[in-house]
C-alpha cells in the first residue's frame, strides 16, 4: 500500500474543531472529518484570537472612503487593525505548511464571495470581497493549496485539492533531506501527474534535473521548487490529462493489438466529449500496467495521488468548478 506524507493544513476552528462561530455553533463537514486520519490540522479562529469571544455580535466588511473596514455593527467597533495585525503575525509565524481550509463567506476567513456593505446599517450588499484573514492568506501563500469548505463539496475541486496537498507534503519532506537522488525519484514518480497539469512546466522541471550537476543542492532545490509552484497555477484540464494518458499508452504500443488501440482512442474521444469519466481511461491504463507488469508505470503517483479512502465521487453541487 502506498505511503503518503502527512499534509499540514490550517483550518478554520469552527469547522469540526470548536463551537466558536459567532452564535456558538460548530460546523460539521465530512471532508474535514475524513482528512483527520491523514492530515495534521492547525485550527484557528481569527475572530476569537482578536478577543471578540463566543458567542459574539456579528461583524461585516464595510466600504468607507474607498477602504474596506471590518466593523461590528451592533457596537460600532472597528476591528480592522486588530484583524490585520493578527493575520500578518500569525501567518508569518507558521511552520512549513501545505495549505488552508477556511470558512466560506466569513468576513474574517472567507476567500471570496464575502458580502461587502456601504454601512453598518441594514441594507443590501453592494458587492463581494475576501475576508481580511482570508485575503492575507491568498496574498502570502498563493502557491499553497487554499480552499473553503463550501467549494470542497465539488468533486473535481476536492480531488485537485487532495492531489495538491499530498504532493506538496511529499515535496516538503523530501526538501528537508536535500538528496538529489530522492528529488530525481520524486520527479520520475510524478512524471504523468505533472504532464496532466502542464507539459511546459513538466519539461522545465525535467530540464532543471538534467542540469543538476551544474548546481549546488540548495540552488537545485530552489529552482525546482520555483518551477513546481508554477505547476498548479492552472488546473489539470481534460485536454492535458488526455494527452498525458496518450503519452502513457505509448508504453504498451508493441503489446496491444489493433482493436485494443482503437478502443483506447475511442474511449479518450468519449472522455473529451464528456460522455465518459476520465477514471475509465485511468482504469484501463492501470489494467495494462498490471497485465504487462510495468513496475515503472505502476508506481506513478497519477494512479493514486492521495489515499484511496478519501475518494468519494459524490458531489453536492454546492461547489463550483472554477
Amino acid at each position: 500500500m502506498e505511503s503518503f506524507a502527512k499534509p499540514k493544513l490550517v483550518v478554520s476552528q469552527c469547522i469540526e474543531f470548536d463551537h466558536c462561530r459567532y452564535n456558538g455553533d460548530l460546523i460539521h463537514h465530512p471532508t474535514i472529518r475524513k482528512l483527520m486520519n491523514h492530515v495534521d490540522f492547525l485550527p484557528v479562529c481569527p475572530e476569537v484570537e482578536i478577543g471578540l469571544g463566543t458567542p459574539r455580535e456579528t461583524i461585516r466588511i464595510v466600504l468607507q472612503n474607498g477602504e474596506q473596514r471590518l466593523v461590528q455593527p451592533k457596537t460600532n467597533r472597528d476591528v480592522t487593525g486588530d484583524m490585520e495585525k493578527f493575520s500578518v503575525d500569525y501567518l508569518h509565524s507558521l511552520p512549513h505548511i501545505d495549505g488552508f481550509i477556511l470558512k466560506s463567506r466569513s468576513p474574517s476567513c472567507g476567500l471570496k464571495e464575502v458580502k461587502l456593505y456601504t454601512s453598518t446599517e441594514k441594507g443590501p450588499a453592494i458587492g463581494s470581497s475576501s475576508g481580511l484573514f482570508g485575503g492575507k492568506v491568498l496574498k502570502i501563500y498563493p502557491h499553497l493549496a487554499v480552499e473553503d469548505e463550501g467549494r470542497l463539496n465539488n468533486f473535481l475541486i476536492r480531488e485537485r485539492f487532495f492531489t495538491k496537498i499530498f504532493l506538496l507534503a511529499a515535496y516538503r519532506e523530501l526538501k528537508r533531506e536535500r538528496s538529489v537522488q530522492k528529488l530525481t525519484d520524486f520527479h520520475n514518480k510524478n512524471k504523468y501527474l505533472f504532464l496532466a497539469y502542464s507539459r511546459p512546466t513538466q519539461k522545465l522541471l525535467t530540464r532543471i534535473l538534467k542540469n543538476k550537476e551544474n548546481y549546488p543542492a540548495d540552488v537545485l532545490f530552489m529552482l525546482y521548487e520555483k518551477a513546481l509552484r508554477r505547476l498548479f497555477l492552472r488546473t489539470a484540464r481534460y485536454d492535458s490529462s488526455i494527452n498525458a494518458a496518450k503519452e502513457m499508452a505509448k508504453a504498451f504500443d508493441k503489446d496491444l493489438n489493433e482493436k485494443e488501440k482503437l478502443y483506447f482512442l475511442e474511449l479518450t474521444e468519449k472522455v473529451a466529449e464528456k460522455k465518459e469519466p476520465f477514471s475509465s481511461v485511468m482504469a484501463l491504463l492501470k489494467s495494462w500496467a498490471c497485465r504487462f507488469d510495468d513496475e515503472e508505470l505502476l508506481r506513478q503517483s497519477w494512479f493514486e495521488p492521495y489515499p484511496g479512502d478519501l475518494l468519494e465521487i459524490s458531489d453536492s453541487g454546492k461547489g463550483r468548478d472554477y
